[in-house]
C-alpha cells in the first residue's frame, strides 16, 4: 500500500476547494502554499519542475505533475497530447537523464499505480486542475508515460485506478473541452480589462467571456475576436436575443422588451443601453471580428 496516501488524498481533496473557489482557475501563489497534513508541511508543486515528489514522501512516486502555461500567440503546448481514443494523455519526461530524480518519481507513478495531481497551464500563473490522474503506461524509447483521467468516485483508492476506459474516455474530453473554454475566458476578460462591455460593471464573480458565434459553429473557435467579455444578466440577454450587437459595435434591444413597462432593471439595465456603443478593447487585434458580430446579428433580427 502506498504509504503517502493519505496526504495524496488531502492533497487532491484541497485543490478541488481551490478550484472550487478560483472558479476552475488556481492561481499559482496558492499552489506554492504548503498543505499540512498530520502535522507535517508537504509542498504542493516544485517551482522549478514540472514533475513533483515532495521530500516528506516515504513512497519513491511523484504527487504532482504540471504542464506549463501557454506562451502568447501559441497553441497549449498539449494540445497534440490528448487521444481521445484512448482516453490518454501523453506527459514527457523532464529533459536530462531517464533515470534523474524527477523522472524516476514520475515513472514510479505508473510502477506503483498511485493517484497523482495534474495541473494545466491556461496562462501564466493559473492552472486547471484534473485529479486523480493515474499513469497507465511508461514509455522510455519515447521519454513520455500515459496519464488517464480518473474519477474522484471510484479511483480514490489504494486499489488504483477502477472506473471503466469509457468514463475516462468522457473525463478527457471534458477536461479538454473545459482547457478550451477556461483559456478563453481568461484571454476575453483580460482583453476588456475584467469589465462587461456593455454595462463596464467590474464584479469578477459576475463576468462571463460569451461567444459570438457557439463554439458549435465552423467559425465559433475559442479565440478573443470572438468573445466579448459580458456581465451576467448581458450575457443571458445576448444568448436569448433580447439584446444584439451589430457590426459596428451598437447594442439594439428587442422591440418587445423595448415597449415593456417594468422595473429599474429593465429600464437601467436593457432598456437604457439600447443604441450604446460597447467598450472595446484596447488593442486592435483583440477587438471583435465585424464579420462574426453581423452574423449573430443576423440571429437576433430573426429571433
Amino acid at each position: 500500500m502506498d504509504p503517502d496516501f493519505h496526504v495524496r488524498l488531502a492533497a487532491i481533496e484541497h485543490l478541488h476547494g481551490l478550484s472550487r473557489r478560483f472558479d476552475d482557475l488556481i492561481p499559482r501563489t496558492e499552489l506554492l502554499r504548503n498543505l499540512e497534513v498530520g502535522g507535517q508541511q508537504y509542498p504542493l508543486v516544485n517551482p522549478q519542475s514540472g514533475i513533483h515528489r515532495p521530500r516528506r514522501f516515504r513512497g519513491p512516486a511523484a504527487l504532482t505533475i504540471v504542464t506549463a502555461a501557454p506562451k502568447p500567440n501559441a497553441p497549449p503546448p498539449y494540445e497534440d497530447a490528448f487521444d481521445e481514443e484512448s482516453g490518454s494523455i501523453l506527459y514527457s519526461y523532464r529533459q536530462g537523464p531517464v533515470d534523474s530524480p524527477d523522472n524516476r518519481a514520475l515513472r514510479a507513478a505508473f510502477a506503483e499505480q498511485v493517484p497523482v495531481i495534474y495541473l494545466m497551464g491556461i496562462a501564466p500563473s493559473v492552472y486547471a486542475l484534473s485529479a486523480p490522474v493515474y499513469v497507465v503506461d511508461d514509455r522510455p524509447n519515447e521519454r513520455a508515460v500515459l496519464v488517464q483521467i480518473g474519477s474522484r468516485a471510484t479511483d480514490l483508492t489504494p486499489a488504483g485506478i477502477r472506473s471503466d476506459v469509457d468514463v475516462r474516455r468522457y473525463a478527457l474530453r471534458e477536461a479538454r473541452y473545459r482547457l478550451h473554454q477556461h483559456q478563453f475566458r481568461f484571454q476575453v476578460l483580460a482583453a476588456y480589462r475584467h469589465r462587461c462591455t456593455i454595462c463596464a460593471l467590474r464584479e469578477r464573480s459576475l463576468l462571463q467571456a460569451a461567444h459570438i458565434i457557439e463554439d458549435a459553429h465552423e467559425r465559433g473557435a475559442a479565440v478573443i475576436r470572438n468573445g466579448l467579455a459580458l456581465c451576467a444578466i448581458h450575457h443571458l440577454a445576448y444568448d436569448r436575443h433580447v439584446l444584439g450587437i451589430d457590426s459596428a459595435g451598437v447594442v439594439h434591444i428587442a422591440s418587445r422588451v423595448l415597449n415593456e413597462h417594468d422595473g429599474p432593471m429593465l429600464r437601467e439595465g436593457l432598456q437604457g443601453f439600447h443604441r450604446h456603443r460597447i467598450a472595446q478593447p484596447t488593442r486592435v487585434e483583440h477587438r471583435p471580428d465585424p464579420e462574426r458580430l453581423e452574423l449573430r446579428f443576423e440571429q437576433f433580427l430573426a429571433a
